[in-house]
């Protein structure tokens, strides 16, 4: 008998909670952010916290489409935002997308293999974890900079 099959160590709803609670944790790291600073401040050369977050953005949902949907798209970075706000938006939609498109992904289909934005080659379940373990590198550095600020970052435990 494969108890992995019978028995998983983690279910596909506690990956979307385990991902979703990250988001969130992201999220406060945006509002806690000084407006004018989300776009322009840096430390030794990195992108700025908005550029990071435009990254984000531009792989969860679209990242998340091409597994459930079996499609294919390219990565696109840049976005016109011009405020918290509509980062903050967008966020709260992806969120909501995430969800719906997670729905449409049946368990056995985490084990296939895939070529997210055409290049990216794994298995779909670690590209879900390339989603979630980008998110966490790029919100460290932007725990970096609120600090760099004078500004107490969102406890990185509470998600």
């Amino acid at each position: 008998m494969n108890t992995t099959e019978s028995n998983p160590v983690i279910t596909s709803e506690d990956l979307l909670m385990h991902w979703q609670g990250h988001r969130g944790l992201t999220r406060r790291l945006i509002e806690a952010f000084p407006e004018k600073e989300f776009f322009t401040f840096n430390i030794g050369g990195m992108r700025t916290c908005s550029a990071l977050m435009q990254e984000l953005i531009a792989i969860a949902v679209p990242g998340l489409r091409q597994i459930a949907m079996s499609s294919t798209e390219e990565l696109k970075e840049h976005l016109n935002y011009t405020s918290k706000a509509e980062f903050l938006a967008r966020w709260d939609e992806d969120t909501k997308e995430i969800n719906r498109l997670w729905a449409l992904i049946p368990d056995e289909k985490f084990q296939e293999r895939i070529k997210t934005f055409g290049q990216y080659e794994g298995t779909i379940w670690s590209s879900i974890f390339y989603f979630v373990d980008n998110e966490i590198h790029h919100r460290a550095q932007a725990y970096v900079y609120l600090r760099a600020l004078g500004i107490e970052p969102p406890h990185f435990w509470e998600r």
